[in-house]
């Protein structure tokens, strides 16, 4: 084990897109554990569009992070020492040890992972936040019926690719909206979607208003922007919006220019009698046993997949994660910060 633990901290609060220089890479001693603690070695950090909001001043619906502190993640890392009776050095775990090597708990957040489980890394992707944000998103408020239209942006993302099975496996017709051609391919392929319109083409609008002939009664929002303009008309009466990120709008320090487009907005959730619902993956941690259960049987049966896209060493986290935000990604995006003995 090293002595020293490196850092990724926020050096400034970005004012558009992050630049690097709005982070700094330290090195500080390793932390040794309390009475009461443990000490663990990150594994795999995982890299989420919602850590942008958490670089900002104000406050959203999450605690900003401050200047010099660790940057927000959520993590799978293996015990290396503990006070703790429950933990033992080599024990597995899902955790928040954030942008850094090693990272010291009191065991606050931490659940015990099986190594002869599902691959580790999963914990943090298809039967983590982002399965249990597709999950409830989707069956909760989608409340998807057979036969009806689902529409699913940043399709070919974490989140995406999950709601968009888990409405093919309820029996509807599934269109997703992604950017690169190869990532259309991959989730009408792969994933089993009926359909997939790229938002970087020229026909966009009309692709999409093809590709739901009959409407869209669920569209699930990830995107915000243009995509969600395209998908505003073709909404059915007694559609269902899961509104669960606007990542084009991540990077604006500014409202967008252009019309105000809120009241064509509330006129068609009015005579449409449309239901937009915004929602915190957090607030639904009790439907997490329900989740695991049902999408850990249909992976096992081979009727549920996922993609990850891993990114070796802590010091390549920050050029992945201005990709992610332009949607380089291709799959669950992770930082892959030390070796992984189960693989």
């Amino acid at each position: 084990m090293s002595n020293q633990n490196r850092q990724i901290t926020l050096a400034a609060h970005p004012e558009g897109a992050p630049k690097e220089t709005d982070f700094a890479m330290i090195e500080t001693p390793v932390p040794r554990p309390k009475t009461g603690e443990l000490l663990s070695r990150t594994i795999y950090l995982s890299l989420d569009p919602y850590m942008r909001g958490r670089m900002n001043r104000t406050l959203g619906y999450a605690k900003p992070t401050k200047l010099g502190e660790v940057m927000f993640g959520q993590t799978v890392a293996q015990v290396i020492e503990s006070t703790i009776d429950s933990y033992k050095p080599g024990d597995f775990i899902l955790n928040w040890n954030g942008w850094q090597d090693y990272a010291v708990s009191n065991g606050t957040g931490v659940r015990k992972l099986d190594p002869n489980g599902p691959p580790i890394s999963t914990a943090v992707g298809v039967l983590g936040m982002p399965g249990l944000t597709a999950y409830v998103g989707l069956l909760d408020i989608g409340k998807p019926k057979a036969g009806e239209t689902v529409v699913v942006s940043a399709a070919s993302g974490a989140v995406g690719a999950i709601v968009g099975q888990i409405a093919r496996l309820k029996g509807c017709r599934v269109v997703g909206i992604a950017g690169a051609r190869e990532k259309c391919d991959y989730v009408t392929r792969e994933l089993g979607f009926d359909a997939c319109v790229s938002r970087l083409d020229d026909t966009f609008l009309t692709d999409l208003k093809t590709a739901c002939p009959d409407g869209v009664d669920i569209y699930f929002e990830n995107a915000g922007g243009k995509v969600f303009q395209g998908v505003l008309p073709l909404l059915n009466n007694y559609g269902r919006v899961p509104v669960c990120g606007r990542i084009a709008n991540y990077n604006l320090s500014e409202p967008p220019t252009g019309p105000d487009l809120v009241p064509r907005l509330m006129g068609l959730v009015l005579t449409r009698r449309l239901t937009m619902r915004g929602f915190i993956v957090w607030d639904h941690s009790d439907r997490e046993a329900s989740f695991l259960d049902e999408v850990g049987s249909w992976i096992k049966n081979g009727e549920l997949t996922y993609k990850e896209d891993i990114v070796d060493g802590l010091e390549h986290a920050i050029g992945a994660f201005q990709g992610l935000l332009h949607g380089k990604n291709f799959g669950k995006l992770l930082v892959r910060v030390s070796d992984d003995p189960t693989r």
